[in-house]
C-alpha cells in the first residue's frame, strides 16, 4: 500500500521524499484546489520531477478544479512539457478536462479527485470504463462502504487517512463561492467552515468545523487487508516538519514498525478518526477551529498541572474559558512547586508555577515541542530515499572487469547498465582481493540514490583488482543507471493538439422548469402550465445507501442517479459542476443525458462562451442556493438559522437521509432581468422551490410574465475567481 504525500513547495517535496513517501500531488502554480499554497513553477516542477524518478517516487499534478474553455487549452503547453519529463499522472475533477487530457495525451494516467464525490462503485466502474486509472474516494465513506466499493471494481482506490476534513461533500461546497466569490471548485476556498456562528438559540461556536482525521495502526490494517492501493495525507499547506513526520508515522505503521504518533503534537484543532466507522458524533469541534496545541492543562491560580512534558524553548498559550486565544510565549523558565531552583524541564503531572498570566486565561496548550521538532530536524537532515537495485561482478584473468546493474523504474519498466574495466585483467602478484571484499566496497552507495540489495560476485580469485578499480566502475555504472533510470520516465507529446471545434451559442425557444419538494409547489407549477417538474433528491449516492436514490426520476443528482436512471431523457443537476463545453460532450455521451444545468457559480459571460453540443443547456433562475451538503446532522432540530459575523443568514435543513443541507437565506433570482438569458444559448430555464410556501410559488411564478421581485443575482453578476 503505498503513501500518497503532500507537496505545497519545495522543502515539503523534499521533506515528504526522504521521510519514505512512494507517490506525491503538487500544484502547479494557478491551478489546483489549493492555489492559496506556494506552489510549483514549472523549472521547480521539472526539477521535481527528476529527483522524484531518481529515487523511484511517482509525482500527481493537481489539476482538480472545474475549468473554462480557454483555460482547458491553455494548459496544455504546460502539460506537454511535464508530460514530456515524465509526469505520473494527473489528479482531476473536471470530465471536460479529463477528456482533454485522454484526447491529447493518451497514456497518462488519469486520478479521479475527491472533488467528484465518488461514493460508489457504480461511479468508480464508470470512470474506469472511460478511462480513469484511479479514484480518490469520498472521505465520508466508512471502512464497510469502502471495502464494498472494492469488491465491485478493480479500479485503483485511493483513502485519505490524515488531514483536514471538509465538512461539506468535496465538491459540494459553494458557501465560500456563493457569499464571496472564492470557488472552492476553483482552488480558491476561504473556508468559512472555520468561522464562527451564530445560532438560533444565540449560542456562538464553531459549528461548522470539523476535527482533523487522524488514522492509526488498526484503520491501516483494515484498508491494507482490504486491498487499498494508496493512503493519502493532506497538508500541502502545512509545514515541512509537519509532512516529514506524518509520512514517517504511516510509512512505520504500513511496514508493521513500532512506532508513536506525534503528528498531533505539530498541529491540533482536534482529532477523529473521521467518518470510518460510521460516526456521526465527534466529528466537529465547536469550540475552535485553528491550531491550538496539545492541551497542557487547567490554570489554578499561579499554577498548572501539566498533562504534557515541558522542557525549555517549549511554546506555550493562554486560551480563555471561551478559547479566545490570549497570548503566548517561549519557555524560557521553568519553576516547579516545592522546588527552590529553576528546571531545564518539567514532567507530566508536574505542578509548574506560572509568572505571567494573562486576564481571563483559563487553559494553557503547548502549541510547540522544542524536542520534537529538533528530532525532526535531524531525521530531514540524515533521511535518504534510495531505490533498490541488483548487480553483477566479473573477474577473470584475461578478460575486462565487469559491472552490471539492474532496477526498475516505477512504470515496471527494467533498466541496466554495463561498465567496463579499460585494461584487462592480470594475474596478482601479492595478496587477492576476496570476493567478500569486492562485494563490500561495491555496496558502498552512500552518495548516490541506490542500495544495493542483491550482488553477485564472479571472480577467480586470481586477478589483480585494485580498490580504485571498484570503486570507479561502481562510481561509473551508478551514474550511468541513474541517467538511464530518469530518461526512461521521458516521452514524446502528439504533434498536434486535439480541441473540441465548437460553435457559440445562438438564441433558443427557451423551456421553464420546475424543482420541487412539496405536493403544493407540484401543483401550483401545473397551474401555471409548467409540464417539466423534477422531484428534489440526494446530491451523492453513498455505496451502503443507493437504494434511496430515486433512478425514476428525470433529474440527476449524483452521477449514479444519471447512469442507472430507468429514463429516457435525464436532466443532469447544476451540482455536477459544469462548466465548459468539454464536460457538456462527455456528459453527452452516457445513455439519455438530454440536459444539463450549468453551474451557478458561472456569470453570464462565462455562460455564453460553452459552446453547443448535442446536449441541451439549462440554467436555475430562481431558487435558494444551497452552499453544503453535509454528510452528519449538525444540529437536531429540523431548520437551524446560523449567522456568520457579517451579519449573513443561512439555513441548515436536517432532510429525510439525516443530512445535513445549508443554504443561503436570500434566493438567486434572476427573473427581473430575464431578457438578459435570450441570448446566452440557454434550451431550458429551471426554477427551484425549497420551503416556499404555496403563496411564495405562486408569487415567483406569477413573476415570469411580470419580470417583477427582487433581482440577486450572486455569481450569475459576478462571477468566481
Amino acid at each position: 500500500m503505498n503513501i500518497v504525500a503532500p507537496a505545497g513547495n519545495m522543502e515539503r517535496f523534499y521533506a515528504a521524499v526522504k521521510a519514505g513517501a512512494d507517490e506525491i500531488y503538487m500544484g502547479i502554480k494557478g491551478f489546483g484546489a489549493r492555489r492559496n499554497a506556494e506552489n510549483f513553477t514549472l523549472s521547480e516542477y521539472t526539477e521535481a520531477l527528476d529527483y522524484a524518478h531518481e529515487r523511484g517516487v511517482k509525482i500527481f499534478l493537481t489539476l482538480n478544479t472545474v475549468m473554462r474553455d480557454r483555460e482547458i487549452e491553455a494548459l496544455y503547453e504546460n502539460l506537454k512539457t511535464l508530460y514530456e519529463r515524465g509526469l505520473d499522472a494527473v489528479i482531476v475533477q473536471d470530465l471536460g478536462l479529463f477528456r482533454f487530457i485522454r484526447d491529447n495525451f493518451p497514456d497518462m494516467d488519469i486520478h479521479g479527485s475527491t472533488q467528484m464525490t465518488v461514493a460508489n462503485h457504480i461511479e468508480a466502474e464508470y470512470l474506469k470504463k472511460i478511462g480513469f486509472s484511479r479514484v480518490v474516494l469520498s472521505r465520508e465513506l466508512s471502512f464497510q462502504e469502502i471495502k464494498a466499493v472494492k469488491e465491485n471494481t478493480d479500479i485503483e482506490l485511493e483513502i485519505f487517512v490524515s488531514g483536514a476534513l471538509c465538512i461539506s461533500y468535496s465538491g459540494n461546497c459553494y458557501l465560500s463561492s456563493f457569499i464571496g466569490g472564492r470557488s472552492g471548485n476553483r482552488g480558491l476556498c476561504a473556508q468559512p467552515c472555520r468561522k464562527e456562528y451564530e445560532n438560533s438559540q444565540g449560542e456562538k461556536g464553531y459549528f461548522l468545523s470539523p476535527k482533523d482525521q487522524l488514522m492509526g495502526q488498526k484503520e491501516i490494517k483494515k484498508l491494507k487487508d482490504m486491498g487499498i492501493e494508496s493512503i493519502k495525507l493532506e497538508g500541502r499547506m502545512k509545514s515541512p516538519h509537519y509532512v516529514f513526520e506524518t509520512v514517517s508515522y504511516y510509512r512505520g505503521l504500513i511496514e508493521d514498525i513500532d512506532i508513536t504518533e506525534r503528528t498531533s503534537h505539530l498541529f491540533n484543532r482536534g482529532y477523529s478518526k473521521g467518518y470510518f466507522y460510521g460516526d456521526r458524533d465527534g466529528i466537529i469541534n465547536s469550540k475552535y477551529s485553528s491550531d491550538f496545541g496539545k492541551f497542557l492543562g487547567s490554570i489554578e491560580g499561579k499554577e498548572i498541572k501539566i498533562s504534557e512534558n515541558l522542557m525549555l524553548g517549549d511554546g506555550i498559550s493562554y486560551v480563555s474559558e471561551e478559547y479566545e486565544k490570549l497570548g503566548g510565549e517561549n519557555v524560557s523558565k521553568i519553576r516547579i512547586k516545592d522546588k527552590s531552583e529553576n528546571q531545564k524541564s518539567a514532567k507530566a503531572g508536574d505542578r509548574v508555577l506560572l509568572d505571567k498570566v494573562p486576564k481571563g486565561a483559563k487553559y494553557v496548550y503547548k502549541n510547540y515541542s522544542k524536542r520534537l521538532n529538533d528530532d525532526i530536524s535531524r531525521g530531514i537532515k540524515q533521511a535518504k530515499k534510495t531505490v533498490d537495485i541488483d548487480g553483477t561482478f566479473h573477474g577473470k584473468i584475461g578478460q575486462k572487469a565487469t559491472l552490471e546493474l539492474m532496477c526498475k523504474n516505477s512504470k515496471g519498466e527494467n533498466i541496466s547498465v554495463v561498465e567496463n574495466s579499460e585494461t584487462l585483467l592480470e594475474e596478482a602478484s601479492k595478496r587477492v582481493i576476496t570476493p567478500e571484499e569486492i562485494k563490500t566496497k561495491l555496496c558502498e552507495t552512500g552518495e548516490t540514490t541506490f542500495s544495493i540489495k542483491n550482488l553477485n560476485v564472479n571472480f577467480d580469485g586470481k586477478a589483480f583488482v585494485p580498490l580504485s578499480l571498484i570503486k570507479k566502475l561502481r562510481r561509473d555504472a551508478t551514474e550511468t543507471l541513474k541517467e538511464k533510470l530518469v530518461l526512461s520516465y521521458r516521452r514524446e507529446a502528439l504533434k498536434d493538439i486535439k480541441k473540441i471545434n465548437y460553435s457559440r451559442s445562438a438564441n433558443k425557444n427557451i423551456d421553464f422548469s420546475v424543482i420541487v419538494s412539496n405536493s403544493s409547489q407540484r401543483d401550483a407549477a401545473l397551474r401555471h402550465g409548467i409540464e417539466k417538474i423534477y422531484e428534489k433528491g440526494l446530491d451523492v449516492a453513498k455505496e451502503s445507501q443507493l437504494g434511496r436514490i430515486d433512478l425514476e426520476s428525470g433529474l440527476a443528482w449524483n452521477l449514479y442517479q444519471l447512469l442507472e436512471n430507468k429514463n429516457s431523457s435525464i436532466t443532469v443537476n447544476w451540482n455536477m459542476n459544469i462548466t465548459n463545453t468539454y464536460a457538456l460532450e462527455e456528459l453527452g455521451k452516457i445513455p439519455g443525458a438530454d440536459t444539463v444545468i450549468i453551474s451557478p457559480e458561472l456569470s453570464l459571460d462565462r455562460v455564453k462562451e460553452i459552446g453547443e453540443t448535442g446536449i441541451r443547456k439549462g440554467l436555475m433562475i430562481y431558487g435558494k442556493l444551497k452552499g453544503m451538503f453535509i454528510e452528519i446532522p449538525i444540529f437536531q432540530e429540523e431548520k437551524t438559522i446560523l449567522k456568520n459575523d457579517q451579519g449573513d443568514q443561512f439555513e441548515i435543513v436536517r432532510n429525510s437521509n439525516e443530512n445535513s443541507e445549508l443554504y443561503l437565506e436570500k434566493p438567486m433570482n434572476l427573473i427581473p432581468k430575464l431578457d438578459k438569458l435570450l441570448d446566452a444559448g440557454i434550451d431550458e430555464l429551471v426554477i427551484l422551490f425549497t420551503d416556499e410556501s404555496e403563496e411564495e410559488t405562486e408569487k415567483i411564478l406569477n413573476s415570469l410574465k411580470t419580470k417583477t421581485g427582487e433581482y440577486n443575482p450572486y455569481n450569475f453578476q459576478r462571477g468566481v475567481y
